[in-house]
């Protein structure tokens, strides 16, 4: 095991400096569910606290992200893989952009194309449409670079990880497919400054059943003071954001793995999928581990040394960060939810898959503050703005906010 190292540089999460409010990546700024807002809405409906609705043409799974008066989501468009901008103040579409798919890859009907969120640092919007290629576009839609050439993501449930900006670099999870790796390309240009390549067995017949192993991550990468953790099939990882070298390893995850890690004090917590183990890692030791933990789709938040997190099965658990052991689990009204949390003011939020948000406090005694219902089915998370929620679900985009 490599040990991790120190640097006096914290290296920033965006290039540019994101305005107040502002939700420029898959998770936030930070990439851990976390905002400061203090305004946020807990009650609406759909006549109620909406301040606009606009129609999207499929389904998708993608959370949007906002930045000043622009409001991004990536969109399937039959066989175009699209990104779409729209105006904050009345959610009118001001253009889309992306590309024909080459040869369309195996997905689940539960997920459909395009679910991974773009990401953008106030000039520029990156966005991954998987094995068709990594997009850079302006403000204004014009496309400033691609990448093509990365291969192909093939797998049964398709593919989800979202691209992160720190920097001048952009790091995207490229997988789960006949290759995987993790990739560090210059952002204003699209040229790969690192890239490691983790080995995968997936496609390789079991010796027990004859059948396909199925491993992979959807996990988007996250940082951690000057460490990049990614989730892999049976391990979490720490990277040197600049160079990609690796830091620390430690095994003990699951074969799947769907969310992001999250940390807090130190310690980084990793969730495998289809109840595979919870592990929590400091200084590439382990912890704490949970050996067989919930299926989880979405990622959960840390808040004042607790993790909270919603569980696939529609289940949401609060337990100690340092410990592991658990303060509560709660079934929350609506059933199975795929939505990560985002805490706001001391509160959770989290949509289930019947488009049913439910509130509830982030504390170690449980709290339901709101159940809100939206009447449309949703697999994205909640989108904290200026006092504004944007919430998409798999008919259209919401933006909500309370009062006039």
């Amino acid at each position: 095991m490599k040990s991790a190292c120190t640097w006096l540089i914290v290296l920033p999460l965006l290039g540019s400096t994101a305005l107040a409010g502002d939700w420029p990546a898959w998770r936030g700024p930070l990439g851990a569910g976390l905002c400061d807002e203090k305004n946020l809405p807990t009650i609406w409906g759909t006549n109620q606290n909406v301040r606009w609705r606009v129609p999207l043409p499929e389904p998708g799974n993608s959370t949007p992200v906002v930045w000043g008066d622009r409001v991004f989501v990536t969109q399937p468009v039959g066989d175009r893989r699209t990104l779409l901008c729209f105006q904050r103040a009345d959610g009118r579409q001001l253009w889309q952009a992306g590309v024909t798919t080459r040869e369309k890859e195996p997905t689940h009907k539960t997920n459909p194309y395009c679910s991974a969120s773009p990401v953008t640092d106030g000039e520029r919007v990156i966005a991954s449409f998987a094995s068709d290629g990594l997009f850079c576009f302006d403000f204004a839609g014009k496309e400033l670079w691609r990448r093509t050439d990365l291969g192909r993501q093939i797998h049964i449930w398709g593919n989800g990880s979202s691209p992160v900006l720190a920097g001048e670099l952009c790091y995207l999870n490229f997988g789960p497919g006949v290759t995987n790796y993790l990739l560090a390309v210059d952002k204003r240009t699209g040229r790969t400054v690192w890239q490691h390549t983790e080995p995968t067995t997936y496609g390789q017949p079991s010796p027990a059943t004859r059948s396909p192993t199925y491993i992979g991550s959807w996990s988007t990468p996250v940082l951690m003071n000057n460490q990049l953790l990614m989730s892999w099939p049976l391990r979490l990882a720490a990277y040197e954001p600049r160079t990609g070298q690796e830091l620390w390893s430690c095994a003990g995850l699951a074969p799947l793995c769907y969310t992001s890690p999250i940390h807090g004090d130190g310690v980084a917590v990793a969730f495998s999928g289809y109840g595979g183990a919870a592990l929590a890692v400091r200084g590439g030791k382990r912890v704490w581990s949970h050996p067989r933990a919930p299926q989880r789709i979405g990622s959960g938040v840390v808040h004042a040394g607790h993790i909270y997190i919603h569980n696939g099965t529609g289940s949401a658990m609060c337990f100690d960060l340092q410990t592991g052991a658990t303060n509560w689990v709660e079934n929350l009204p609506g059933g199975a939810n795929w939505s990560s949390i985002m805490l706001a003011d001391g509160l959770c939020y989290t949509i289930n898959q019947r488009g049913d948000c439910c509130v509830f406090r982030a504390s170690p005694k449980f709290e339901l503050v709101a159940v809100n219902r939206l009447g449309e089915p949703s697999n994205s998370s909640l989108v904290p703005s200026r006092g504004e929620l944007f919430i998409r679900t798999h008919q259209a985009l919401w933006c909500l906010r309370a009062g006039p």
